[in-house]
């Protein structure tokens, strides 16, 4: 067994990585057939989540099988290979194994315990069947992987450990008031109509929300989903008024909904700032006003902002020779004043400070970077002086989920008052601080136990084609000699003939059986995989009769292999 898996998650790499990294589904399709193709790798799975990227294969060599596969996951993720390796971890054999068994039981989540991640595993699965990627390993691996996932849900509590994304996520919204009762009432608007966005909207019909409108680019899979949330009531309450729109609509419907959620495969954002504000306007008639610090209340986020108004910097905090360009200017930022940053980076004070630049220069500013970084930390933003009798913010007449990877929802719209905006990243910071259930450890426990298990079946199996082999050499054996015995004793009649064979036999099973059956309980021990090339040099095995017989089970197994 030399599984190996290289990825990056939320644990890992910040939002803004992993959302720039994000395969769409094309791309997924592309990266397994460049890994298969790959001289270390013989088969291989991608793992693409929300918050997760992670491709397995079975290589034969540690270092290059690193080596190529943190290359190909950079190349298709469109990332350079310098800006991801600092975010790379990988697994290797048993490692590895355990791994995919923690995250198919949700304790790689960002919420601990979720278990929609079963059902991108199963995708996952058999998108790379489909594609003919996935071999003996990795189906062994992923389809074990399921039924470890299955077994921590039903024997512990581990759902009472964490929410799914989306139920957390409406929580988050929620601000700790009962879902169903915030809910009830509202109208909601779900963006999308992939596994997730339904999620949400199934889950917002039975808090009660009083209308689900959802809009999707092919307007049939939002008729679909409508048509099954409108025919799902049940014992607990009458099914939901539900109705499908065009994504052309979702503006109209903006100014009616009091709860968004978006989860789309856009790689540009469905909603920027400035909808968002026009729909909250449309609802209240006041134009919605900026809050962040470094904007004085009051601003249009419409109306552009003066290089002063949205630099996030104190510039007379500004050390000499520092560069506000520079990485050690946004240490610290989150992601909405990151993207403010930007935007004021790209105007006019850019060209204030230069816009060529030689590398020498450049040499100079990184130097005068670390030392700033290395004395405060990072530079401290604006703080402007606080009105008297500042008005506080007002409650939130919208609220928004993005649950996208990459981002729906510009992060602007955190600055925007009357909106509750909730993403990724917010979710991240929210649930970093989630107790943890007890149930947890019994968890641990089940992984390590099937990892023992996988790796000990995975061994024995390695060593199976070489008993094979050799109980067929001993069967050759036994009736070359029978056929002699013939040759020499023409006048021996069939009764005596079946007694002689069926003893012959007996006592070349009786030899085998002992060093067979041992062999296979060393093998299945950790470091026992030389066992089998011990067996063939023992006896005087043909290497490509036991290679014959690997292949024939392969083949086996993959007729027989059901559904992932």
């Amino acid at each position: 067994m030399s599984v190996l898996v290289v990825g990056l998650s939320h644990r890992s790499a910040p939002v803004s990585v992993l959302e720039r990294a994000a395969l769409s589904a094309d791309a997924q399709v592309k990266l397994l057939q460049d890994t298969v193709a790959a001289e270390p790798a013989s088969e291989a799975t991608v793992l693409a989540t929300c918050n997760r990227i992670e491709l397995y294969a079975d290589v034969d060599k540690f270092h290059a099988g690193v080596a190529e596969l943190s290359t190909l996951l950079a190349r298709h993720s469109g990332v350079g290979l310098d800006e991801l390796t600092p975010y790379l971890y990988v697994h290797y054999e048993d490692r590895a194994v355990h791994h995919l068994f923690s995250v198919a039981c949700g304790l790689d989540s960002m919420v601990v315990g979720e278990g929609q991640i079963l059902g991108q595993i199963k995708d996952s699965l058999a998108r790379s069947q489909d594609m003919h990627s996935a071999g003996r390993l990795m189906n062994d691996l992923f389809q074990q992987s399921l039924r470890v996932g299955k077994r921590a849900h039903s024997e512990t509590g581990i759902d009472r450990a964490g929410q799914s994304l989306v139920t957390f996520g409406l929580e988050q919204l929620a601000a700790g008031a009962d879902v169903a009762g915030w809910a009830r009432g509202r109208r909601a608007l779900v963006i999308g109509a992939g596994s997730m966005s339904s999620l949400a909207a199934a889950t917002l019909a039975r808090a009660g929300v009083a209308e689900v409108v959802v809009a999707n680019r092919t307007f049939d899979r939002a008729e679909r989903l409508a048509q099954i949330l409108g025919e799902a009531g049940d014992a607990e309450g009458p099914a939901v008024v539900a109705r499908a729109v065009p994504m052309e609509s979702v503006p109209a419907e903006l100014t009616r909904a009091d709860v968004v959620v978006s989860c789309t495969g856009a790689t540009s954002l469905v909603l920027d700032a400035a909808a968002v504000a026009a729909a909250v306007e449309g609802r209240t008639g006041a134009p919605a006003e900026r809050i962040a610090a470094d904007a004085p209340r009051g601003t249009d986020v419409r109306r552009p902002a003066t290089a002063e108004e949205s630099c996030p910097l104190d510039l007379t905090a500004v050390q000499p020779g520092f560069s506000v360009m520079g990485e050690a200017a946004v240490a610290g930022m989150d992601a909405a004043t990151l993207e403010q940053h930007a935007a004021w980076a790209g105007g006019s004070a850019v060209r204030r400070e230069g816009a060529r630049r030689t590398p020498e220069a450049d040499a100079e500013l990184i130097t005068a970077l670390a030392a700033t970084a290395a004395t405060v930390g990072r530079i401290p933003e604006r703080r402007r002086p606080e009105p008297v009798a500042e008005p506080p913010r007002p409650e939130p007449s919208l609220f928004l989920l993005d649950l996208a990877m990459p981002r729906d929802i510009d992060a602007a719209v955190h600055r925007l008052a009357g909106v509750r905006l909730v993403d990724i990243e917010s979710l991240a910071e929210a649930s970093a601080d989630a107790p943890m259930a007890s149930d947890v450890d019994q968890v641990r426990r089940i992984v390590s136990d099937e990892v023992a298990a996988f790796g000990a079946a995975q061994r024995a199996a390695h060593i199976t084609p070489t008993v094979i082999a050799l109980r067929a050499m001993a069967a050759d054996v036994v009736a070359g000699e029978i056929a002699r015995l013939e040759g020499r004793l023409p006048g021996l009649d069939d009764k005596h003939r079946a007694e002689i064979t069926q003893t012959v036999r007996r006592v070349v099973d009786k030899l085998l059986h002992a060093p067979t059956v041992r062999v296979k309980q060393l093998a299945a021990e950790p470091g026992g995989a030389g066992y089998a090339d011990a067996l063939r040099t023992l006896f005087d095995l043909d290497q490509e009769t036991v290679a014959a017989v690997s292949r024939a089970e392969d083949s086996t197994t993959d007729k027989n292999r059901g559904p992932a």
